[in-house]
């Protein structure tokens, strides 16, 4: 037999070891463990064996009396433990007679980041979807006025209490939390992003960034690149993913389109080269070296330097390749007008070339006249059942519904037509060489070459209706 008569003053390493209190070998007992810090009292209750005395009440409350085992005690725990112990003569092991009190940390306020931040996408139930990793991204975007941390107020302090009845103080807890950086500011209990762009997380500040700056290739790596400001990418762009930015994207390296689409400018140090249906829609201004197999269209002028190779392009100003750039193949839209070093190649593909005229309304109207067409065919063949008795009312409407629908597309067609000449003003300027077989069109009044032009430029007559050239200055 092993006692204690104080379990508060014994070590720890002592105190995990069981306690045997008892009067006799044969009387029921009970075997006390202390759990850290002395917070809760475990107890296995064994049987008598033989004529020996059964758990009683007394005994029990002198072990705890013994124990000094005076605070939170589970009386009902207890005395059900002993009984079932004396009745079933087996052994009730892991009883939990008395629990203390665990002090309550006091921990400073301080901002938590949205955990959502740092979480991968719930998976949809079921079968899993095939993925397209070129839509998954590892840049964090967020909203202007974005919650990006929550405050979390001061916890107060509290002490706690063992089991036997001795204050165990709190601990003290300054948690580093988030803190507010650059495009973010604190409103009431939160960090909150003061514009659009890419969350960064150094350390514990929150910053916002207005740019996007890819270091290296976009790619696996990246995903497509969707970002509602200013792209910088210095590295090349990979085969089959999109790049979106509702400011302006600057590469610089030679660039690599699928589909582009940028708000602001356009601006690429190297070249702009399509694969396979090669979209690029820009909002502001194009500067670009060279571009080949691509369809481009911008609001503003598009500069480039050496070359237009195989390309639609479409711009609502002026397309300018200096004193160097040459187009080849491909057809042109530039409402203000052409200035180039030379246009085609003998032998090669036609060039076309149309300027002051609104491309835009140019392609309302082609769809305009497509769905006239359309339209058309069916009010042609309604008409044919109109015809045929008896008169079917269900027709009488659909043929009227049709006449209405066209008489609908002829006016916003001819709204359309006083839109397409815009500039007649337009010239193309060339300081080089014209080959035979390009076609210039300012205004909807044509001129295909038949001969080589040197140091020209073509401009409208328009009292006459006619395309002339004239020799540069």
């Amino acid at each position: 037999m092993k006692e204690q008569e104080n379990g508060s003053d014994t070590s720890s390493a002592e105190m995990e070891q069981p306690i045997y209190l008892g009067s006799r070998r044969d009387d029921g007992t009970m075997e006390v463990r202390f759990g850290e810090k002395d917070l809760e009292a475990r107890a296995d209750f064994h049987p008598p064996i033989g004529n020996g005395q059964p758990l009683s009440p007394d005994y029990i409350t002198t072990i705890l009396e013994r124990l000094n085992i005076v605070h939170g005690i589970d009386w009902d725990r207890v005395q059900e433990a002993a009984l079932e112990c004396n009745l079933n003569r087996f052994p009730v092991r892991d009883v939990l007679i008395a629990k203390g009190d665990s002090p309550v940390v006091d921990v400073a306020e301080y901002f938590e980041a949205d955990p959502a931040f740092r979480n991968w996408p719930i998976m949809p139930e079921g079968d899993l979807p095939r993925i397209d990793y070129r839509e998954m991204s590892p840049f964090i975007l967020v909203k202007k006025s974005q919650i990006l941390a929550k405050l979390h107020k001061k916890t107060e302090g509290k002490e706690g209490k063992d089991v036997h009845g001795n204050p165990i103080p709190f601990e003290y807890e300054h948690p580093e939390g988030a803190k507010s950086g650059p495009n973010t500011y604190v409103a009431e209990d939160a960090i909150v992003a003061a514009c659009e762009g890419r969350l960064v997380e150094n350390k514990s500040e929150l910053s916002v960034e207005e740019t996007l700056q890819i270091k290296g290739t976009v790619g696996y790596k990246t995903g497509h690149i969707v970002f509602p400001g200013d792209v910088l990418i210095n590295g090349t762009v990979a085969d089959g993913f999109k790049v979106y930015s509702g400011g302006s994207i600057i590469s610089k390296q030679t660039f690599d389109a699928t589909e582009v689409i940028a708000k602001k400018d356009l601006l690429i140090a190297g070249g702009l080269i399509g694969r396979g249906a090669a979209s690029v829609r820009v909002g502001g201004s194009t500067r670009v070296k060279f571009i080949q197999n691509c369809r481009v269209a911008c609001r503003g002028p598009i500069i480039v330097a050496s070359g237009v190779i195989n390309s639609h392009i479409y711009t609502l100003d002026k397309l300018d390749l200096g004193d160097k750039g040459k187009i080849i193949g491909g057809e042109i839209f530039a409402i203000k007008g052409v200035r180039a070093a030379a246009i085609g190649k003998e032998a090669g593909p036609a060039t076309k070339i149309h300027c002051g005229v609104d491309f835009t309304a140019q392609q309302d109207l082609d769809k305009n006249s497509e769905r006239m067409r359309i339209i058309s065919m069916k009010l042609g063949k309604v008409r044919e059942l109109v015809k045929a008795p008896p008169d079917d009312t269900d027709y009488v409407a659909l043929e009227k519904r049709f006449a209405d629908e066209l008489a609908r597309l002829g006016a916003q067609s001819g709204v359309l037509l006083r839109r397409l000449d815009v500039d007649d003003k337009a010239v193309v300027e060339i300081s080089g060489e014209v080959c035979p077989g390009t076609l210039i069109e300012i205004c909807h009044i044509a001129y295909f070459t038949e001969q080589t032009f040197k140091k020209i430029r073509f401009r409208l007559e328009k009292a006459q209706g006619r395309l002339i050239h004239e020799p540069l200055a």
